[in-house]
């Protein structure tokens, strides 16, 4: 049984469609990130399972029981979900102590008498915040208010927390830090989550599975290694990740199967599913551009150095600029002449 299943879910305001036919399947204890840009309808479908907004057309099963249909529309409280805003949204009034002990006020799942204060400090002691109880929202950090906003979407287990872009608004330093800890407190829960992002790492890097939602259509789901590796189209391949989409044609087959040829050189096909023929669009991933090789010389116009890697982008004739990501000991100077290639099978599609 899943833990959700939307299926089939449209959502209009006025005559602007949002969301159109999406579905999505999350199983239990798992982590799923929808990845989109803004605009591409990631708030209003989670709106739609957190059960704030209801679907003009499709429906939406949480753990066996539909929740929304062209039937009836179950009101959120009675959705057993937690939900965590981009912003926490904690009640300034309230101590943290406070903020976290409302779930348990509200939940479907009331703790036993005397277990309510063990609950408040069980959660503030899993997002490390268990001196902290005393204090009130203006007096932390932003990080440290994100965390007792996921606190608080635990404190009364519920069967599946919504996280909305919760880590957007943090500086880059601590937003590493916070998402581990908060992405910790969901694993060492068992809670299944659904977080939407516009971040490609952070969701490549976090999920069991990633959705990918282009203008309220998901144009992929899958796990994170699948969809970076096997992009369904150039479109998805180019927003999960840094690609170089080059023009090619089809080779004859050689004794590594079907091939095609770029500005880069010859390259064996991974995936041996093109149908028809005409011009192509390669898809070659930085790691796999080599500076050593001897397919095309180039030029090299920019390097970003980062520490552990470099990002360095090559001028190359009929293939323009390419980006090769390379180990950062030995990085090329802007200017400097290289001959570039290509390790590994590549992805292709017909124009």
């Amino acid at each position: 049984m899943m833990a959700l299943e939307a299926t089939g879910l449209w959502k209009s305001y006025g005559t602007v469609p949002v969301l159109r036919g999406v579905s999505l399947s999350v199983t239990p204890g798992t982590l799923t990130a929808v990845l989109g840009s803004s605009g591409a309808g990631k708030t209003t479908l989670l709106r739609i399972i957190a059960g704030f907004e209801a679907p003009d057309e499709g429906t939406v099963t949480l753990g066996g029981m539909t929740v929304d249909s062209g039937r009836g529309h179950v009101p959120p409280e009675r959705r057993h979900i937690g939900y965590v805003p981009q912003d926490g949204a904690l009640f300034p009034h309230l101590t943290v102590r406070g903020n976290v002990a409302f779930a348990l006020s509200r939940g479907s799942v009331r703790p036993r008498l005397g277990r309510g204060d063990a609950v408040v400090e069980e959660m503030l002691d899993l997002v490390g915040l268990a001196d902290l109880g005393a204090r009130y929202p203006h007096e932390l950090s932003g990080g440290q208010q994100q965390r007792v906003a996921i606190a608080r979407a635990l404190a009364s287990r519920p069967r599946l927390v919504l996280l909305d872009e919760p880590f957007a608004a943090l500086d880059a330093s601590l937003r590493s830090t916070v998402r581990a800890d908060v992405l910790g407190a969901l694993r060492a829960t068992g809670t299944t989550g659904v977080l939407v992002t516009h971040d490609q790492d952070e969701a490549l890097s976090v999920a069991d599975f990633v959705a990918v939602l282009r203008d309220g259509v998901i144009t992929q789901a899958g796990t994170p290694a699948s969809v970076y590796s096997a992009p369904a189209d150039p479109w998805t391949a180019a927003f999960v990740g840094t690609a170089n989409l080059l023009p090619g044609v089809l080779e004859a087959d050689g004794p590594d199967g079907r091939r095609v040829r770029t500005a880069l050189g010859s390259h064996p096909l991974r995936a041996d599913d093109l149908t028809g023929s005409g011009e192509l669009t390669v898809l070659v991933r930085p790691e796999q551009v080599t500076l050593s090789g001897s397919a095309a010389a180039g030029t090299v116009k920019e390097t970003r150095y980062h520490g552990h890697d470099a990002m360095v982008t090559v001028d190359v004739a009929g293939a323009g600029l390419v980006r090769a990501r390379t180990s950062g000991a030995a990085v090329p100077a802007p200017g400097e002449k290289v001959t570039v290639g290509v390790d590994g099978p590549v992805i292709a599609w017909l124009k």
